[in-house]
């Protein structure tokens, strides 16, 4: 088939375009963006949207997304967040590393819940810092309804009947660990937010993010007493809530990323690192057994974290058997239903039309022609990267994006520069290594690999 350069890419705000390019060329992953450069992954993405439908039901899920460093798993929680926040869920996410943890002392645990508190996001707040909106959001919409029923602002009895109605809204959250307290901290910040009392509204948010290191300091500030604050024990129960209040306040659900879970892999200390995974395992049995109605829990980790039987969740026994893959999962057939998803690598056709889609986005932001790279061009290096040692299997998005980007960039810094001469030497030097196997096939045809099989393509087997 023949590939038009110049059509199926829709104009990119030039913030989102810039901020989009920089981070595929450092390899990192975009924080906004990312469905313009979305490729495959349709079976997976598919997956994760019907675990929403889920949670939008009053139920709860939890999910694995396991793949090496690179392969997408970042790529595919950022994704999943902006269709979530698009269907009018809050998401929250936060990266574990040797300050955050699920479990720990001295404050590691509550880092965690106060950095998914400072990304807590929704649809007309995505880039995080969310929190005072929602409930003002959900004020504002009880407003609406006492007025829509006649009772306008200035009546008295205004004030009782929007009193009446968030305590009923409140009331089911009592019955919940730590619910008494949270559902008189938020009554708290609600009469403070109609008084205009922002020094209250203030000290309520603390408590609500889990800033507070005493309760004699929290009772101090907010004026009311409270029994607890959030801390390295609690702060899961308290997630939990917000995922409870998140359907009260108008709201489909919470849906919650964890990503570089390999932090708890790496943890020397075994009784520590087994307190994360306990924590793990109840973050599992509670989603899946119902008890934490509209809470999404998506975590994302490499094959180490989760297969290693000395470190990794298999040396956990509760969790390797409930983890494990059954002896009926051979290779080769998909299962996108249990609770691990494996991402596989892109397909040939699939890293070619990403680095296509990336060469149009290029072409957009520099206000250049896309040909800049034409289609055997991009075959070319498409094929110089499959030809290393291993790459039938490992290569993964974020190293082919960033050498490919590295081209791009040499190329239209340097009119005068030709695609052979930045590639060349990749082209015409083959280590010894690769001398041998091309001895051990001599007689093949000259091919790119698909899985296990190798096989020539041309453009036009190309498929989008």
């Amino acid at each position: 088939m023949e590939i038009n350069h110049t059509s199926d890419i829709p104009r990119v705000p030039k913030r989102i375009l810039t901020s989009l390019l920089a981070s595929v060329s450092a390899g990192v992953v975009p924080r906004a963006g990312a469905p313009y450069i979305a490729i495959g992954r349709q079976d997976e993405i598919a997956a994760l949207l019907s675990d929403l439908e889920a949670v939008n039901d009053g139920g709860g899920s939890m999910r694995f997304l396991i793949g090496r460093y690179g392969s997408g798993k970042s790529f595919l929680m950022q994704l999943i967040r902006g269709y979530a926040m698009e269907r009018d869920f809050l998401t929250a996410d936060a990266d574990l590393s040797p300050e955050r943890r699920l479990y720990g002392t001295g404050g590691s645990g509550v880092a965690t819940y106060r950095e998914l508190m400072k990304n807590l996001a929704s649809k007309s707040s995505p880039d995080g810092g969310a929190l005072p909106k929602i409930i003002a959001r959900w004020i504002t919409v009880l407003q609406n309804d006492i007025i829509g029923t006649g009772i306008n602002a200035e009546d008295p009895r205004f004030e009782a009947e929007l009193n009446r109605r968030v305590s009923d809204a409140l009331r089911e959250m009592e019955f919940l660990v730590g619910g008494f307290d949270f559902s008189r901290v938020v009554t708290a910040y609600y009469r403070a937010y109609t008084a205009g009392d922002d020094e209250k509204r203030s000290a309520c948010l603390r408590w609500l993010r889990g800033e507070y290191s005493t309760k004699t300091e929290a009772r101090h500030e907010l004026g009311i007493s409270v029994s607890v604050i959030i801390d390295d024990e609690n702060w899961y129960d308290f997630l939990k809530l917000w995922a409870a209040l998140s359907h009260t306040m108008g709201y489909r659900g919470l849906v919650v990323f964890i990503d570089e879970c390999v932090n708890l892999y790496k943890i020397s200390h075994r009784v520590s690192r087994e307190n994360n995974y306990e924590k793990i395992l109840s973050m599992f049995n509670d989603t899946l057994q119902g008890r934490a109605p509209g809470l999404a829990l998506v975590l994302g980790g490499t094959p180490q974290f989760l297969e290693d039987t000395r470190r990794g969740l298999f040396s956990y026994e509760a969790l390797r058997s409930r983890l494990c893959d059954s002896r009926f999962a051979l290779e080769g057939f998909k299962n996108l239903i249990g609770p691990v998803i494996r991402l596989r690598r892109l397909s040939d056709e699939e890293l070619y039309a990403l680095i296509n889609r990336v060469t149009k986005l290029y072409a957009q932001n520099y206000s250049i022609k896309p040909d800049i790279i034409t289609e055997e061009e991009m075959l070319t290096f498409l094929q110089i990267c499959l030809e290393r040692a291993g790459a039938d299997t490992m290569i993964t998005p974020r190293e082919m994006l960033r050498d490919y980007m590295t081209v791009l960039n040499i190329l239209m810094q340097n009119p005068n520069a030709s695609f052979e001469e930045v590639v060349g030497s990749a082209v015409t030097l083959k280590t010894d290594a690769e001398d041998g196997e091309a001895e051990k096939s001599e007689g093949m045809p000259s091919s790119v690999e698909t899985g296990s099989a190798r096989k020539s393509f041309t453009i036009d087997d190309i498929e989008f």
